[in-house]
């Protein structure tokens, strides 16, 4: 019961911030698919590296077990047109949709119900997917980190600086 609360918080506090930085807005969308603003980037960057360094600092503390996905490239490729498509085609990634359907967007509704629909052609494509698609590319487990057979720490200090470069190269262009 306590994990669940806890998700939930953390689902509330991740809602809040993403409407209180306006990434659930259509401008900033398609401001980002136009490479016009990059709010959305900057935000999900950010909880990318917030998130990166907070789980292998607990998974340092023996307080989380890491669960690596295995490194398909056909299934990254597939399934990132699709997503990409369906961004492109309606303004709203599934995150940013769920949260402009709880400001009262309707327009949202319509990715509501493309992921459940595209949940459901999943669900019934994946024994040809498994036997194709997730064939492709097949790496295994793999991290960067473990590809380049170091620590972890390193490679996340570099993405921290990277990130922090990129941030004030968008700030300087205004983006």
């Amino acid at each position: 019961m306590e994990i669940i609360i806890i998700g939930l918080i953390t689902g509330f506090l991740f809602g809040f911030l993403l409407q209180k930085a306006r990434v659930v807005r259509y401008d900033k969308q398609v401001g980002a698919l136009r490479l016009l603003d990059m709010t959305i980037i900057k935000f999900m960057f950010s909880a990318i590296l917030v998130s990166m360094v907070g789980v292998y600092f607990l998974y340092d503390l023996g307080q989380v077990d890491l669960s690596i996905k295995s490194t398909v490239l056909g299934a990254n490729i597939v399934g990132g047109l699709i997503f990409g498509l369906g961004w492109g085609m309606l303004g709203y990634c599934p995150g940013t949709a769920l949260g402009a359907m709880g400001e009262g967007r309707m327009d949202a509704l319509w990715g509501i119900l493309g992921m459940l629909a595209g949940a459901s052609l999943f669900a019934e494509a994946f024994p040809f997917l498994r036997d194709t698609v997730y064939e492709w590319g097949d790496f295994g487990e793999i991290t960067l980190a473990s590809a380049l057979n170091i620590n972890h720490w390193p490679v996340i200090v570099v993405f921290i600086i990277a990130g922090l470069l990129l941030f004030v190269w968008f700030e300087r262009r205004g983006l």
